[in-house]
């Protein structure tokens, strides 16, 4: 048997019966991209999640026994026990703990606001604090008037004398002609993260952050925002879709209208936790890492469930199908369940470190990281990112997933727990599930992100296509 880190010669790829085959130095056959054997193993799969899954009743543990599982929270270091444990049960060879420090932040209790015309009439309005805020001071209520903006620079055009001691609304939608809801949120997420770093610049004493969601309701969704040493921290809230489409309208026949918003967030000192890891050891190649994973923290309203338990139990199943079918991995496959993805990614940043020092020292090669942080809707393909030659590929085996209605097979982001990975020496093939996204952001870091709103089916649809990915990645991506 050939160890191929030992393996010096330039991987070669050749075209051979319409198949991509990779040749090593010594003429040994590394991979292709399927034979007919692969759509009976995927079959198999299928029908053995839909059958005998455990991904949809192990979520409901995750979520409403141990519930929201903010970085830093007991509720975390409940879920990584639990998710360690699960792994042992499932034949994982070797489970243990990556230590990770990471924040540890509190929402508080109190999280109220109001809009007072200037007629005196007023309306309550729905807010919660964004994730990193401190809270209003002294946790007491601030008033001030508004001023209204789509963009960021908006406020560096102004006056100060038009926004010093006002409360900036940031009130710009999603994109609705953007059928990817994904970059339609990567389009609007900057005024989340961004607004109160930019709102204290001009001088406003809080801030006001327009819910990233397509969808018009009175809940607001929370998500991390951040400061710079240099500005002074102000307040930031995200406020209801509704909400802030009604107070941007009467502040334009109103702009004197005053708003009130308090909450008594607060920071507390990082503690340790960690990125909680299973490895099913390799038959052929042990030091080549094949990573699939989630991220077990989640924001503190809800229960986290799409965003991100859809994904952790993802990742397990995919260990218990693969065992279940009798699947014998060449390569070791590391089930990853990262920490702290939500306010810093610092399980992601940590698990790369790691990675970079093995690859350093010749310890292992990774091969590919998948990830599944999109939700528990029905998958629908795959993004990549990849060099060309990867991502075609993958592309070839399309055909094998065209009856379970998968059939996205695109370059783009991976995600962001596995995202650091690229910066690898060696770069593996990063790859991360696509499910339907149309309603993801109707849930995401919301109260209504519960289990209740996952359907069995989807969630386990989403299982075997990744577990069905897992196996071909493992036969066919040659090493880096």
């Amino acid at each position: 048997m050939i160890n191929r880190n030992d393996i010096k010669a330039v991987t070669k790829s050749i075209v051979l019966g319409g198949c991509f085959v990779f040749i090593n130095g010594f003429g040994t056959i590394l991979g292709q991209t399927s034979t007919p054997s692969d759509s009976a193993v995927i079959r198999s799969i299928y029908d053995e999640v839909l059958t005998n899954g455990e991904a949809y009743e192990n979520l409901r543990v995750l979520t409403k026994t141990i519930g929201h599982r903010l970085s830093g929270s007991p509720e975390a270091d409940q879920a990584m026990e639990w998710g360690a444990e699960l792994l042992r049960n499932y034949g994982a060879d070797h489970v243990y703990v990556m230590p990770v420090v990471v924040p540890s932040w509190t929402r508080g209790d109190i999280a109220n606001a109001s809009v007072e015309m200037s007629s005196g009439e007023k309306f309550d309005l729905h807010i919660t604090a964004l994730g990193g805020s401190i809270e209003t001071p002294d946790n007491a209520p601030i008033s001030a008037e508004i001023i209204v903006v789509k963009h960021l620079s908006d406020l560096d055009t102004m006056p100060k004398r038009k926004t010093k001691g006002k409360i900036v609304l940031f009130n710009r939608a999603m994109d609705p002609v953007l059928i990817n809801t994904g970059s339609a949120y990567g389009g609007a997420n900057d005024q989340r993260g961004q607004g109160a770093i930019y709102a204290s610049k001009a001088g406003a004493i809080g801030a006001l952050v327009r819910s990233l969601t397509h969808s018009l309701d009175t809940l607001p969704h929370t998500g991390a925002m951040y400061y710079s040493e240099d500005v002074t921290q102000i307040p930031a809230a995200a406020i209801s879709t509704v909400d802030a489409r009604k107070l941007a309208k009467l502040y334009k026949t109103d702009p004197g209208l005053q708003v009130t918003f308090q909450m008594n967030c607060e920071a507390l000192p990082d503690v340790e936790q960690g990125n909680v890891i299973g490895e099913w050891t390799g038959s052929e190649f042990p030091n080549e890492i094949i990573t699939v994973g989630g991220h077990l923290d989640s924001w503190d309203i809800g229960e986290g469930a799409h965003d991100d338990g859809a994904g952790i139990v993802h990742t397990i199943e995919v260990l218990r199908t693969l065992k279940a079918i009798g699947y014998k991995p060449r390569r070791t496959i590391r089930f990853v369940l990262f920490i702290n993805e939500e306010n810093g990614n610092r399980g992601g940043i940590k698990y790369a470190e790691i990675a970079a020092s093995e690859l350093a020292k010749d310890e292992h090669v990774y091969v590919a990281a998948m990830e599944s942080d999109a939700g528990g809707f029905s998958p629908r393909g795959f993004s990549m990112d990849a060099t060309d030659t990867l991502v075609d590929i993958v592309k070839s085996w399309k055909p094998l997933f065209e009856q379970y209605n998968i059939h996205r097979f695109k370059k783009g982001w991976s995600g962001v727990d596995i995202g650091p990975l690229k910066q690898l020496e060696r770069r593996p093939l990063l790859i991360g599930l696509v499910p339907d996204g149309q309603r993801y952001f109707d849930f995401h870091h919301s109260t209504s992100d519960v289990f209740e709103n996952v359907h069995k089916r989807e969630l386990e649809l989403g299982a075997a296509t990744m577990a069905s990915m897992i196996m071909l990645i493992d036969k066919y991506i040659p090493a880096p």
